[in-house]
């Protein structure tokens, strides 16, 4: 009787068949890390759920007219702290502004200052460490020292003094040079935990093969920072990035609630809570619904940054 395994009976199974026609086609392509990293991403809820609220909200930066049919700057005191409404979904605030259409509007600048703020806090940091961890000995004690120095600053005592001192009582500085200095504030008091990761992750990649290889072969400096240092240790940096944004919309936030941060005419999330706190006893509409969409916004970037670290952590898997 003749196997049904078997193929045109000629003894081959189709395991058999299988493994040659690979051998014929030759062996497959390796993935990258990053495609790795892709594959485990697509596969865990919590990151498509967090990605799915991240990209809403930047699409409500970008373009708030498509969520809002009235302006940030819509007032009408006949209506000064209505709660909910089908007129005005969040109710109005003391001063008559539509709350829904604030919320909407702030959006745009409590992202551009965590987008902002976390860039620079992640290349400054980076350009440090990977300095320090590179040259080692007196370059990386004395990095190390400096950064150390801005590590130990409380964040919002740092924050207190750095916006108090560049703005005198009575100045009425513009939108630009609010968010400018709230950026910069933030970016100040954070970079030292950047600098860390990356020099943490060049001692250890200035050690493998491929950097001593191409190091005996005559690299410059350069060469080896930039093409082979850089790709390699670039993964933990990034993952501090995505929680750190999340992080920094917080701060800015804070700020604001403390009177020292973004402050009128600027609109955001954050100048939003500063103005209701008072007002919280009698309409918690004004401040849970800003207090909401940081919250929410915080929590995805959180579970973002945690999605991408283990996806990109083979010892997760």
């Amino acid at each position: 009787m003749t196997d049904p395994n078997l193929v045109g009976g000629g003894g081959v199974d189709a395991a058999e068949l299988s493994r040659i026609d690979d051998s014929v086609a030759g062996p497959k392509k390796p993935r990258s890390l990053w495609a790795d990293a892709w594959r485990q991403l697509r596969r865990k809820p919590a990151f498509i759920v967090s990605a799915v609220i991240i990209l809403l909200v930047v699409l409500i930066a970008i373009a708030p007219g498509l969520f809002s049919h009235r302006e940030a700057g819509y007032a009408d005191l006949t209506h000064a702290n209505e709660g909910p409404s089908a007129d005005a979904w969040f109710g109005y605030d003391n001063q008559g502004y539509d709350v829904y259409a604030r919320t909407i509007y702030g959006a745009r600048a409590s992202l551009l200052v965590g987008i902002f703020a976390t860039v620079l806090t992640v290349l400054f940091g980076s350009f440090m460490g990977i300095v320090a961890g590179y040259y080692g000995r007196f370059v990386d004690s004395l990095l190390s020292r400096f950064g150390d120095i801005f590590a130990g600053l409380p964040f919002v005592l740092g924050a207190i003094v750095i916006l108090t001192t560049f703005n005198a009582p009575g100045s009425s500085p513009g939108q630009v040079t609010i968010v400018v200095q709230v950026v910069l504030s933030i970016a100040v008091l954070s970079w030292p935990v950047a600098m860390r990761i990356m020099r943490s992750a060049t001692l250890v990649a200035k050690q493998l093969d491929y950097v001593k290889a191409a190091r005996a072969l005559g690299a410059g400096t350069p060469r080896i920072v930039f093409r082979h240092l850089l790709p390699n240790t670039l993964a933990p940096v990034l993952v501090y990035a995505t929680i750190a944004l999340g992080a920094n919309i917080g701060a800015e936030a804070t700020l604001a609630y403390l009177g020292i941060g973004m402050r009128p005419p600027v609109v955001s999330w954050g100048v939003m809570i500063s103005d209701a706190r008072d007002y919280f006893r009698a309409d918690p509409h004004m401040l849970l619904f800003p207090g909401a969409f940081v919250t929410i916004t915080v929590l995805a970037f959180v579970l973002l940054g945690d999605g991408v670290r283990d996806a990109l952590d083979p010892k997760s898997r």
